[in-house]
Formats: C-alpha cells, structure tokens, sequence
C-alpha cells in the first residue's frame, strides 16, 4: 500500500472521528438542557401530586369535587383548543415525526392530572410524564429549528427524563422512551441523549429529596425447576389480564362514544366522576381512588391483597380515563399485576409477594408492548433476585399477550410469531 492510499484512509477515519464526535457533542448538548427541563418539570410534577394525594388522604370530602374538577378540565383543555386529546397517543406519533405536540400540552397535563388525583380518580403518572417531557422536547425542537430527526430524538429525551424524574427508575425510562412507539424497532441514535436525559431527570429528583422506587420482596426462591414452572404459569395467567385491561380501555370508549348524551365532554366527565363516587361509597375504601402506591406496595411486601381488587381497579381506571380525567394507566396496570399476581400465586404455591413483583413486571411487558424495559424495571424495583425470574415472565406474558395495547398508535412492525425476512 502506498503512502497516498494510507493518507487518504487516515484522512477519511479522521473525518468519521470528527462527525462522531460533533454527533456527540451535539446530542449530548440537547439530552442536558431538555434532560433539566423535563426533569425539573417532571420532578415538579411528583411532589405536587404526592402533596394533593396526601391532602385528599387527610380530607375525604375532596372526592365529592371530583365532578367539579372534571368540568375544570374540560373546560380548561377546550378553551386552550385540546378538544380532541390525543394524550400518550400523541406523544407516540411525535417519537416517530408524524406529529408537533403543543407545548400547552405539558401545562394541561400537569394542571388535568393534578386535579384528578387531588379529587380521587383512579390513575396514574407515568403517562402524565411522558405527555409533559414529550411537550417539552418538541418544543425545543422548534426553538432550535431541529429537522424531523432531531425532533424525534428530542421527543424521547423529554419522556425519558419526565418519566424518571416521576418515578424513580431512570433506565427504564431511558429504554422504555426508544421501545414504546414501534415494536420491534429501536432507534439507538437517540440511546445517548435519553441516557443523558434520564439521568439528569432523575438526579434532580434525588436532589429534591425523593429516591428510587424500590421494593423488598422477602421469599424470592432459589433458581430451581419448581419455581420457573410457577411462575411461567403465572405469566400466562397475566397475558390474559393484560388483555383484558388493554380492551377494556379501547372498548369502552367506542362504547361512550355511541351513546349520545355521552358524546358531550362535559356530561361525560361528571357522569364518570359520579360514578367513581358511588363505587367508592358503595365498596367502603379509597383504595382504588389515586395511583394505589399503597395497595401495591401491600401487595409485595406483604403478601395481601384482595381476589377482586385487579378487577375493580381496571373498572374504576377506566371510568376515569375513558370519561375525560388525566393521568396514566401505567401505575394502574401495575397495581392490577401486583394485586392479580399476590392473588394467583397463592392458588399455585408460590409465595404472594413474589407473585406480586413478577404480575407487576409481566403486566406491564404485556399493555405497553417493552418486554426489555420490562425485565429492566423488575430489577430496578426489586433487585437481581426477581429479575431473574422476570426474565422468564415478561417474555411469557409478551408473547401471549398478542397485539393488545393500550395505545392504538403503537405500531408492531414484526410478527410477534414468525421470522421476517430483514429488508435492506
């Protein structure tokens, strides 16, 4: 090889250096500002909704403004022009560039959520999260006038940092925001400002006082045949579960939508906050009003939790969300997996509270369709001990779950069943 040719090959490795590290550079700029941005408001977002469950806790009259507070929200997302709110959905498509998101969006989520957990409705705050850091990074997107790349990217950044910042679970969050658009499919360019973002977004949460969410599962047996055999069963069990879950949510709103007086947003949200009043008056218990952090958490450190109670958490969870409130149905499925999974392993001979930790994972694998930021959640809330049976549960529940999910934009682009031929 002459001097020439090895010149020029020096000079073309120099260039790729150069652009990879300007890439680098680039994107890591973009995951600190909308990791901090995202992850102050996501933060932000955890401690006004922990302060508003707790004052409904000390004040059990607020439930009887719940329909109040939904006539709040819908006129306050109607005169800011959200008539048709798209939610979590939206946020899906922007992370495939088919859509803006408003920035106004990240301020009613944030204001709607509120409002609902203050008042009782049955939901959660994850999907809050990702609505506010989804806003918030396409929003930058436009400020720096970013093509439809960078916004994506920015996007996934603003859910990763949001959903951290809120729960505690920074690598979930990082991989859940490049899993959940399109299954099968993850754009790893962005691998490196979601990181960054997730990080940041959950270091401000441990600087404002607020750790990671972790779980003590006591009883979780030795790796053996008998265990594995029990808890792929009981996987099995939560893919129908999930199923339920994920056509409950879908089938009952097409079902609203037919009735006419339920097309008005207004009637709709105060018949569903009555509804949730009544249930909870006729049932005794708060237990299924807010996010249940309570239930779940007696579910797996104690082993307990009532045969129903997966059921009417999926009732009151749809009434909510489907009747106009906000929030998320991702702590919800937890607490239907925590309560299912402590209910069912008793009926099989394992412990409850393993059940419990593994229904959790395997639930969520099986609603949002990321089976790897599923196994990477059971360790970060329980440990290596769980997650190794997770590693058997998720992809279990997974697969048998089918193409249920609880967001209709989410896109399987591969079979879950077969080998496709890759298409270069």
């Amino acid at each position: 090889m002459d001097k020439q040719t090895v010149a020029a090959a020096v000079a073309r490795q120099g260039r790729r250096a150069k652009r990879s590290l300007l890439s680098f550079v680039k994107w890591g700029f973009y995951g600190l500002l909308c990791g901090t941005l995202a992850g102050v408001a996501g933060t932000a977002l955890y401690w006004v909704i922990a302060t508003a469950q707790g004052f409904r806790e000390q004040h059990g009259w607020l439930l009887y403004l719940l329909p109040v507070a939904g006539l709040l929200i819908t006129l306050v997302y109607r005169a800011l022009g959200m008539t048709k709110d798209r939610g979590t959905n939206l946020i899906i498509c922007a992370t495939r560039g088919e859509e803006e998101v408003p920035l106004r969006m990240s301020g009613l989520i944030f204001i709607g959520t509120v409002l609902t957990h203050l008042c009782g409705g049955s939901t959660g705050r994850e999907g809050a999260a990702l609505q506010l850091g989804g806003g918030i990074g396409s929003w930058l997107s436009r400020v720096f006038k970013l093509d439809r790349q960078g916004a994506q990217v920015l996007v996934m950044c603003g859910m990763s940092a949001a959903f951290a910042a809120i729960f505690g679970t920074p690598i979930t969050a990082a991989v859940f925001s490049l899993e959940i658009a399109t299954v099968g499919v993850m754009p790893f360019v962005a691998f490196w400002p979601c990181a960054l973002s997730s990080l940041l977004g959950f270091g401000i949460r441990v600087f404002t006082g607020a750790g990671a969410e972790t779980f003590h599962v006591a009883g979780v047996p030795e790796f053996h045949w008998l265990p594995v055999v029990q808890i792929a069963v009981l996987a099995a069990a939560c893919s129908l579960v999930s199923q339920l879950f994920c056509h409950a949510m879908s089938g009952s709103g097409k079902l609203m939508d037919k009735v006419p007086f339920l097309k008005n947003p207004y009637a709709r949200i105060v018949c569903g906050a009555v509804a949730v009043i009544a249930l909870s008056l006729l049932l005794g218990t708060t237990d299924y009003n807010g996010a249940g952090m309570h239930v779940i958490e007696k579910a797996v450190h104690e082993g307990q939790a009532d045969w129903y109670a997966f059921l009417l958490k999926i009732v009151f969870t749809v009434i909510t969300l489907k009747c106009g409130f906000k929030g998320g149905e991702i702590v919800p499925a937890l607490f239907i997996g925590a309560t299912f999974g402590c209910t069912f392993a008793g009926l099989i001979g394992l412990s409850p509270m393993v059940g419990a930790a593994i229904g959790m994972a395997a639930l969520f694998a099986g609603v949002t369709n990321c089976p790897i930021a599923s196994i990477l959640l059971s360790f970060e809330l329980f440990g290596s001990g769980i997650g190794l049976y997770a590693l058997l549960a998720v992809p279990v529940c997974w697969s048998l779950s089918g193409y249920a999910s609880l967001y209709s934009k989410q896109h399987f682009l591969y079979s879950k069943y077969q080998i496709v031929e890759w298409k270069h």
